[in-house]
């Protein structure tokens, strides 16, 4: 049932992409918001109690509501299963960036690309060449694939199954969003979210990037993957774009500084080239090569399943 709902959900979505703006995420987005308002109060252990107020409801009722239809029909626990899947996957909810950025490149239109990556990340992108812009568009593919994908794929495999998905999903978010400076909110409130979610993301992160090493260039991929993680801020963020960054051939870490090679803070050799237009192509052939992979280790385990 389990390879059948996430082939079934990632067909539907490639059909019609689920809208970011859709009510169930509207709800979710002020709900978590509302904790955060209600919660913070300046305290570590004011961002655990919310983080704890917004992730245990969603992901209990997910799960009860699974039972429940379970023990009623197979076929509803399996429709339930498809619809999980569909709203936590999100795989178009940042394509459409990547693939605009790439025809606006593609059609020589730099200006266009720079406004449409500073819309999907908000960086300043003013003056930006056309290597930086694939390297930013890069970097945050790699991370957004494994995040809407990948990851997912992870969570709904272990026992829970679709709350799962959710779990992992709502953490993800809770993480990104709470760390977002407001007039309103303290710095030690998101620090639980971001703690919570390196360790949720963890084991998934390895496996993205073994499964980006397996089905890109393998050497460069371990090699990048055990020599430059350290050379972006995040552990996972790091190991994903380093592994990414060997898969494809690409140099995806910004020129290192006199002062970290000074200090030995990484490497001085770099893996891959300068990134290009056309290594955007590369990008998606990895990451659909990625999840084939994961696909096929899910069909096997279900029949292995099957046959037990």
């Amino acid at each position: 049932m389990t390879f059948f709902s996430v082939l079934l959900a990632l067909i539907i979505e490639q059909l019609r992409a689920l809208s970011p703006q859709n009510p169930i995420s509207a709800l979710f987005q002020y709900h978590a918001e509302s904790a955060a308002h209600g919660f913070d109060a300046g305290k570590q252990r004011h961002g655990v109690l919310a983080w704890l107020v917004v992730v245990v409801p969603w992901t209990l009722a997910v799960e009860l509501i699974y039972y429940v239809l379970y023990r009623i029909n197979f076929a509803l626990a399996f429709l339930w299963n498809v619809v999980i899947v569909y709203f936590t996957l999100g795989f178009r909810q940042f394509s459409h960036y990547f693939t605009d950025i790439h025809l606006a490149l593609n059609n020589d239109d730099v200006p266009r690309a720079r406004e449409i990556l500073n819309e999907w990340t908000g960086i300043d992108t003013l003056d930006m060449p056309a290597s930086e812009i694939v390297r930013y568009t890069l970097v945050h593919a790699v991370v957004a694939s494994h995040r809407h994908v990948f990851g997912v794929f992870f969570w709904f495999l272990i026992p829970i199954g679709p709350a799962g998905a959710v779990f992992y999903r709502i953490a993800e978010y809770l993480a990104r969003s709470w760390v977002q400076p407001t007039d309103e909110r303290t710095p030690a409130f998101s620090t639980f979210a971001q703690r919570a979610f390196f360790f949720i993301d963890w084991v998934p992160a390895q496996l993205t990037s073994l499964g980006f090493a397996i089905v890109g260039n393998f050497e460069d991929a371990i090699y990048a993957w055990r020599n430059h993680a350290r050379q972006w801020p995040g552990a996972n963020e790091g190991v994903l774009l380093a592994a990414g960054s060997g898969a494809l051939g690409a140099r995806l870490a910004e020129p290192l500084s006199v002062e970290a090679l000074a200090v030995g803070d990484a490497s001085p050799l770099s893996v891959g080239d300068d990134c290009a237009p056309r290594t955007l192509q590369s990008a998606v052939g990895l990451v659909w090569r990625a999840v084939i992979l994961w696909m096929l280790l899910l069909l096997m385990l279900s029949i292995a399943v099957w046959l037990a």
